[in-house]
């Protein structure tokens, strides 16, 4: 999509796709408007996605987690021939918003979606539960059992019940320090 070209009446709209195919509808979007030469009219496509921190098998790893499953949004002037290609692209289920006319998202909304989006600090997310029987697997307390308390995913941290002494002491841990029994 070109960046360069304005288009005064273009605005955003939200397109609802099959879940799980955001990535492809949105270039098949872009290919579809380069073919039919309609970027002056259809000027971006975003798969609005934010960096997680994922904890699996013990390890750390960053992944682009979408924002909106099955939703893609474009930038664009609607009219007859754009509404109608972009409704052609395999994928594409429908606009959202009015009956006859979609409605478009305001400024706001859509500077709000792309500064979460940016968001410089990934979160973490637990691939655990409240209540999940766990085992220590390093640190001090390696080889302790017990179940998570609370979890803190901001930080990718939990709170074990381990017992200890004959009773039950909460200790605070990393994602990474525990496995799930």
């Amino acid at each position: 999509m070109s960046k360069d070209k304005t288009n005064d009446n273009a605005k955003w709209y939200i397109i609802s796709c099959y879940s799980g195919h955001e990535d492809k509808v949105a270039e098949l979007i872009k290919q579809s408007v380069e073919a039919n030469g309609m970027d002056h009219k259809v000027l971006d496509v975003m798969v609005p996605k934010q960096t997680k921190i994922v904890v699996q098998g013990g390890k750390k790893k960053e992944v682009d987690e979408k924002v909106f499953p099955g939703y893609v949004l474009v930038q664009m002037e609607i009219d007859d021939n754009t509404w109608q290609l972009i409704r052609s692209v395999e994928g594409v289920t429908k606009f959202i918003g009015g009956v006859k006319k979609p409605t478009p998202l305001t400024e706001e909304q859509v500077k709000s979606i792309v500064d979460y989006t940016q968001v410089s600090q990934p979160s973490y997310t637990a691939k655990f539960a409240v209540n999940d029987a766990v085992k220590v697997n390093d640190g001090p307390f390696k080889d302790f059992v017990g179940k998570i308390n609370k979890i803190n995913e901001d930080k990718g941290r939990v709170e074990v019940l381990l017992t200890m002494f004959g009773r039950e002491t909460p200790v605070d841990l990393d994602f990474l320090q525990i496995v799930r029994l």
